[in-house]
């Protein structure tokens, strides 16, 4: 099942400087190993302790936010993940 990855605002200087990334995978857990098996570097930026996904990523499906269980949820043929850095200020 092929799912579009959308890295664009802040990881395409690791993935080779592309956008989107097709991976395979039936949940979002699924779809982000693959692309951190694609692309290695990857994995510090989206993965903290125990392979939880970090506090500061944020991830959409087909533009729906997915919390609170992002990388065991569902994805289907065709969806498209969106991956965003939340920005805190002080």
């Amino acid at each position: 099942m092929s799912v579009k990855i959308n890295v664009r605002y802040f990881l395409p200087h690791l993935t080779n400087d592309q956008d989107v990334v097709e991976v395979e995978g039936s949940t979002i857990g699924q779809c982000l190993e693959n692309l951190v098996a694609r692309f290695p570097k990857v994995r510090k930026w989206l993965f903290g302790e125990g392979g939880k996904l970090s506090n500061f990523i944020d991830i959409f499906v087909n533009l729906e936010s997915s919390p609170p269980d992002e990388l065991t949820k569902p994805v289907m043929d065709g969806d498209e993940i969106l991956i965003l850095m939340r920005i805190a200020a002080g």
